[in-house]
């Protein structure tokens, strides 16, 4: 294979976000337990959320096409729909097997494989839907829950709302930029309802929000107390 082939799939699965949520999971496994497991559990992680970007742009083709989003690597031709779609078919199965006999265990891989199917729902669904924002809110909860859970812990209330905030938020800041886009091809999720100003402002809100809830947490309280000690 190629590396322009490599790129352009790495390209079709949102790499940016995909690395960064992977990056969030090895960060936080490695703070739960140690390197060893978090660079599987960091790798499982990643499959998962290969699917949910190869499956946005698969479904998502006719739109991009539309409007000349060259961008995309299948509007630009780098890599066929058939390509990706038999690529999506291949992974989806060994991602599966790779969380639930992983180091997240069954629970935790359970979980978070609740919170991919939630990122495939919205890819087919929810977008469309003013329920647009409940994909996020779960799969970003389900993500440091996954986690806690192959640890043998319960995970604390203010991380499974922090990460639904941000997640939401994220929504809302992501959609902002292709608002008048969606609105022409009938996709009618709650920040293209709200509009641009209304978007901003629910966003900053739950950041806003989330910044109050970690300020709170025992985890903010304990490097307080690190700071006035020394």
């Amino acid at each position: 294979m190629s590396l322009i082939r490599v790129r352009a799939y790495a390209k079709a699965a949102h790499f940016g976000p995909t690395i960064l949520i992977t990056a969030i999971s090895f960060a936080l496994a490695r703070q739960l337990w140690w390197e060893g497991p978090a660079y599987v559990i960091a790798f499982t992680i990643f499959l998962g959320q290969l699917i949910i970007g190869w499956s946005n742009d698969i479904y998502d083709y006719g739109d991009d096409l539309k409007h000349a989003r060259l961008n995309k690597p299948l509007v630009a031709g780098t890599i066929t729909v058939e390509q990706l779609r038999k690529a999506t078919f291949i992974l989806l199965p060994i991602a599966i097997i790779a969380n639930v006999i992983g180091p997240l265990g069954l629970k935790g891989g359970l979980v978070y494989l609740l919170g991919v199917g939630c990122g495939i729902a919205y890819n087919f669904y929810f977008k469309f839907s003013p329920l647009s924002p409940l994909p996020y809110a779960l799969a970003c909860a389900a993500l440091p829950a996954s986690i806690f859970y192959a640890t043998d812990r319960t995970p604390p209330m203010w991380v499974l709302a922090a990460g639904s905030m941000l997640g939401v938020a994220f929504h809302f800041l992501n959609v902002i930029k292709d608002l008048a886009h969606d609105r022409e091809s009938g996709i009618g999720g709650l920040p293209q309802r709200l509009g641009k100003a209304g978007s901003s402002v629910i966003a900053l809100v739950l950041i806003a929000l989330t910044v109050v809830v970690f300020l709170n947490s025992p985890v903010s309280q304990d490097l307080s107390s690190i700071k006035l000690f020394k």
